[in-house]
């Protein structure tokens, strides 16, 4: 998962960010740097730095005679990780996940098939490993262990696909995952039928079955979906 930066203006970014995801600076606001600045106790340097990473995620923009203007949502970057992470801390989680989710829906079970033609004899047994991790920490409350395991058995399937779009999207399904995890979005332990799947998704990857490797990885994406309607119902 990427960070949007260190020191100084990787603070400001950390306060700054979800205060515009949030809608706490509406569409059309102008942040004034100056006064930014002197608020977070950072140099100019530090906040124009911020700035532009705020532009490179489409958050805002810079305007000569105008200054520094919050963008309409529809315009924002939602593929970014750093973005998606602030969206899931704010209270349009419950939307934003089953987004992200149907999303998966429709890219993940795809990209399970193909890695079923094209994953090599090393990703092949990463994926065993990974579904094995998370069998074992899957029991006692090890949320955060299953996600490390979780987190990577996905990576390597949306890689082992062999189509770069897929695996571009690989940090925005770890962002998905790590929020769920986070924010309470997940069961004390995971549900066995999901687990279940992810290790029988690793064999069908294995044998070079792609249809039954896309068809259990739809059935993990939507059981993740159907989770949310009782962990996390939209208003």
């Amino acid at each position: 998962m990427s960070t949007p930066g260190r020191g100084l203006h990787g603070h400001v970014l950390e306060s700054l960010g979800p205060s515009i995801t949030a809608g706490e600076y509406p569409p059309g606001s102008v942040l004034r740097t100056d006064e930014l600045a002197q608020r977070f106790e950072v140099s100019r340097s530090v906040m124009r730095e911020a700035v532009r990473v705020l532009e490179s995620m489409h958050l805002v923009e810079s305007r000569r005679r105008v200054g520094v203007t919050v963008r309409p949502a529809n315009e924002w970057n939602v593929y970014d990780p750093q973005v998606i992470r602030w969206r899931l801390a704010g209270a349009d989680r419950p939307r934003q996940l089953r987004s992200l989710t149907v999303l998966r829906c429709a890219v993940e079970p795809v990209a399970a098939g193909l890695a079923a033609k094209h994953a090599t004899a090393e990703q092949c047994a990463e994926l065993t490993e990974c579904a094995l991790g998370m069998v074992a920490h899957s029991r006692g409350h090890k949320l955060e262990g299953y996600l490390v395991h979780d987190i990577a058995f996905h990576r390597i399937v949306l890689n082992a696909s062999g189509n770069e779009m897929f695996a571009r999207l690989g940090d925005v399904v770890a962002e998905v995952l790590a929020g769920r995890t986070h924010h309470q979005v997940m069961f004390e332990d995971p549900d066995p039928a999901a687990v279940t799947l992810h290790v029988q998704v690793a064999e069908a990857v294995r044998a070079g079955d792609a249809v039954r490797a896309e068809a259990l990885t739809r059935e993990v994406v939507v059981g993740a979906l159907q989770e949310l309607d009782i962990l996390s119902p939209e208003g």
